[in-house]
């Protein structure tokens, strides 16, 4: 007995400590849970934090700055080149001494400066052309970073409004639930008085319960709709969301009172991919240009200054002379027939390194001079240039009616999927009014007992399915409602 009993007291002991670890660890969650504050959002910020975080858009901001860089570069172009060298060694064997020209077998050091200039003068105008060639890309770059937010836009209101939508279908999910637990109660007072059987209440318990599933799904739903906005946002995962849900306005007769004619008209002046297209077309024929200047000849002016040192260049200073005692007839005479007689000198000097800023000075030299460089044959490589840019041109102009076919494409596919969106969004509507009238006759006659339970099931799931369908029809027309405002250059804005 004393052995059971101090087998339950470590029982108990052991289950006490699993709880309060447990209190412990909910404690810790609860307070990180109270410690996350959650964000509200509008559309507009979710587009702001989109644009900012999203990598296809900083992707196209990056080609953006490398075609400005590529514009600066061509700009320079224009200006003259300067650089500038200089060198120092040493020579041992057979050279040329570079501040005399002449042979030496001695060591020589040697340094040197020097500096360069050059700047184009004609080139076929293809500095000019490249420069308007890469400002043209640069608005390019400019477009498809629009293109890019545009968009992401798109995307981001989509899920924005797939937020909304499964809101609005957890709100059904709960007044589905609520009326189920009313005829509930109901039908426990009337079980409890006599007046029904006690089977509609159990089947009635049993609605409770599929409701219960049915909320639950709707808010795993709405939480896997911001989870995946969130993540298009390219939010950090610890942090918690929510939307503003701003109030709608549906106007079907402006759909209908429009043509896919009139919306493409407004459009092709606006969408930043036609006139990016256009500007491609331009650039394409500026390449071309630049590749036919390079058959003409191009005329430069250039400019040098150089100067050198070297140890093997020698001051000497005359210090005196004898004559050594040797005697040499010369080829001269006098006057009366004799042969003049030279005598030997030893001169005496005193030789030393001409100093490094004497030679900077009296080595120094400049030159000028202007280059014409005529193409006559360079194996084909112009030619071919030419060719090729021929080719892009024909490329960037197939790409401009691409886009303004893929532009009429898309506006006609949303223009007919809006019309078809509203349709279902009226008939849904006609749906629901007869439905709810349909339950209520319905809810009416069970509660008297003149209906089954089969019928009254029947009916509250029939409304609670048109209302979703409901739903979903009036964010699926208030999508498409928008593509068409954002083809006609409207904010994208509730």
């Amino acid at each position: 007995m004393g052995t059971q009993c101090a087998l339950h007291s470590g029982h108990r002991l052991k289950l006490m400590k699993n709880l309060l670890i447990t209190l412990i660890i909910l404690c810790v969650c609860s307070f990180d849970l109270l410690g996350q504050e959650t964000r509200i959002l509008s559309l507009e910020d979710c587009i702001n934090i989109a644009v900012e975080n999203n990598l296809s858009v900083q992707r196209s901001q990056l080609n953006l700055e490398t075609a400005k860089v590529n514009f600066e570069q061509a700009k320079g172009q224009r200006y003259p080149t300067l650089t500038a060298n200089g060198n120092f060694g040493y020579n041992w064997g057979r050279g040329i001494d570079p501040t005399t020209n002449q042979f030496t077998t001695q060591r020589i050091n040697f340094n040197g400066l020097g500096a360069n200039s050059s700047m184009p003068l004609y080139q076929g105008l293809q500095t000019t052309n490249t420069i308007r060639q890469n400002k043209l890309d640069v608005e390019a770059s400019e477009l498809d970073v629009q293109k890019a937010i545009n968009d992401i836009s798109l995307s981001i209101s989509l899920t924005y409004l797939n937020v909304i939508f499964n809101k609005e279908l957890l709100e059904n999910a709960r007044f589905q639930l609520e009326s189920s637990e009313q005829q509930l109660d109901r039908t426990k007072r009337l079980v409890e008085s006599g007046a029904l059987p006690v089977s509609n209440e159990l089947q009635l318990v049993s609605q409770v319960a599929t409701n219960e599933v049915n909320l639950v799904t709707a808010e795993n739903n709405l939480d896997l709709a911001l989870l995946e906005l969130k993540q298009a946002l390219l939010l950090p995962p610890g942090d918690e969301i929510d939307i503003v849900i701003p109030e709608i306005e549906i106007d079907q007769a402006e759909i209908e009172s429009s043509s896919v004619v009139e919306i493409y008209n407004v459009a092709i002046s606006n969408q930043p991919e036609i006139e990016s297209a256009d500007k491609r077309v331009q650039s394409a024929n500026l390449g071309l240009a630049v590749s036919k200047g390079g058959m003409q000849p191009s005329l430069t002016l250039n400019g040098s200054v150089n100067t050198n040192y070297s140890d093997a260049s020698k001051d000497r200073e005359l210090l005196g002379f004898e004559f050594n005692g040797e005697t040499e007839p010369t080829f001269f005479q006098t006057a009366g027939g004799e042969d003049i007689i030279e005598r030997g000198v030893d001169l005496q000097f005193n030789e030393s390194t001409t100093p490094l800023s004497q030679q900077y000075e009296d080595n120094f030299r400049r030159s000028i001079s202007v280059g014409l460089f005529i193409p006559i044959f360079n194996g084909f490589n112009t030619r071919s240039g030419v060719q090729r840019s021929k080719i892009n041109v024909q490329q960037a102009e197939i790409s401009a009616v691409e886009q303004r076919n893929i532009l009429y494409q898309n506006i006609e596919t949303a223009y007919r999927n809006a019309l078809a969106a509203a349709k279902t969004f009226t008939a849904s509507q006609r749906q629901v009014d007869a439905l709810e009238e349909t339950f209520r006759t319905i809810e009416n006659q069970y509660n008297l007992g003149a209906s089954n339970f089969t019928d009254f099931q029947v009916a509250s799931n029939n409304l609670f399915q048109a209302m979703s369908d409901l739903s979903r029809a009036k964010y699926d027309f208030i999508f498409r409602q928008k593509v068409l405002d954002f083809y006609q250059g409207k904010p994208l804005s509730f």
